[in-house]
């Protein structure tokens, strides 16, 4: 993996993540403790609209502000560790930060079977559109064509496409059920193919077939054996958990009162879902951004991808768990015109992956898609 933050292109995010780490700590430390202490007293009123706005924004800003700094000690895992490890510490970190914000949402206030639905589609769509689309355009205007390889990317494509069509177009077309969900013993199945394709996935991307996920030629990197390294590693594992937990803590606050807005301020469902996604997405934007300006394409492709097919596999393997553990419904199947929107995402991105490189058109044609499904978002 090449040196990070040493190139003049990336110096925003590099000042960002040499920046972040200290303060960030201070600001969720102290975030925390308020919360801690006077949360209840802060939510237990939440009519007045400034208030609610208030304390969405500072709880948002924080969350953000920890979550992309945590990429600062992932990404140095990365660097101790060597791919593919390094993106799947990130992906999962980010992963248990998504599912306990749905459960959160889910478990509190109104019944909404659909926010997690509407959740899992906006992170496709983000990722897959708004995130892989930036990180082309800014990679293809940089360095013109960037290379990837495209085993790993079909290992990746390959699951996304069958789990999205399975999971979000099929329950649609189900004729025991009468809404867009599985039955109980369908739930059942879905739970037990998701888990084991990527408990499968996990062993051909760091066992089997480890190279599939690293540049061609490139190798992996050796996983660092003397002490020294491993007092850096502990030290770089300890920082993360620290600041999934603060962040975590934080998000069943903001939980309260995104409810409170999906609830009473009736706002559009899809919004909320919306800030989910992007409140969880932040630091593996910041990561895949910065990879492709440093002409890492392949780390680009191994956060992102990662990303969509961990949202497919295991948030939609937590979100069925806590239906059928609470009896709360969970409704999966797309609706109008996000079933096209998908269907077109998917044929987009096997396209786009397609020979091995990519340029800034693609890019350009990924971005306006994602700019099609914020439209239909406000102006449906």
């Amino acid at each position: 993996m090449l040196p990070m933050n040493k190139d003049p292109a990336l110096a925003p995010f590099g000042a960002i993540t040499r920046f972040m780490p200290a303060p960030a700590l201070l600001v969720l430390a102290v975030t925390a403790i308020l919360f801690g202490v006077f949360s209840e007293r802060w939510l237990a009123d939440l009519s007045n609209p400034v208030r609610v706005g208030v304390l969405f924004v500072w709880l948002f800003v924080a969350i953000v502000w920890g979550a992309i700094a945590a990429v600062h000690h992932a990404e140095h895992l990365a660097d101790h560790l060597g791919e593919p490890y390094g993106t799947l510490i990130l992906t999962l970190s980010v992963q248990s930060i998504e599912v306990m914000t749905l459960a959160v949402v889910m478990l509190s206030g109104f019944a909404n079977p659909t926010l997690a639905r509407d959740t899992i589609f906006s992170v496709v769509m983000i990722v897959l559109n708004g995130l892989l689309g930036l990180s082309l355009l800014l990679g293809g205007w940089r360095f013109h064509e960037q290379e990837y390889n495209l085993r790993g990317v079909n290992a990746y494509l390959s699951l996304i496409l069958m789990l999205s069509v399975f999971v979000l177009l099929l329950p649609d077309f189900i004729d025991s059920s009468s809404d867009p969900s599985f039955t109980r013993a369908q739930e059942g199945f879905v739970i037990l193919m998701c888990l084991g394709l990527y408990g499968l996935f996990l062993v051909v991307q760091t066992h089997r077939h480890r190279s599939y996920f690293v540049i061609q030629n490139a190798g992996a990197q050796p996983a660092a054996t003397t002490s020294g390294a491993v007092r850096l590693i502990a030290v770089e594992a300890i920082s993360l958990l620290v600041y999934l937990g603060l962040v975590i803590f934080l998000v069943r606050k903001l939980a309260l009162v995104l409810n409170h807005a999906l609830e009473v301020l009736h706002a559009p469902i899809a919004l909320g879902a919306l800030v989910v996604a992007i409140l969880v997405l932040a630091p593996e934007g910041v990561s895949a951004i910065r990879a492709a300006l440093r002409n890492d394409l392949q780390h680009a492709v191994n956060v992102l991808l990662g990303s969509v097919l961990a949202t497919l596999a295991l948030t939609t393997t937590a979100i069925l768990i806590i239906g059928l553990l609470h009896h709360t419904p969970v409704l999966l199947g797309l609706e109008g015109t996000q079933q096209p929107l998908l269907v077109l995402t998917l044929l987009l991105s096997a396209i786009t992956f397609a020979n091995g490189v990519t340029n800034i058109l693609q890019g350009a044609i990924h971005l306006m898609l994602f700019c099609g499904f914020l439209m239909l978002i406000f102006w449906p």
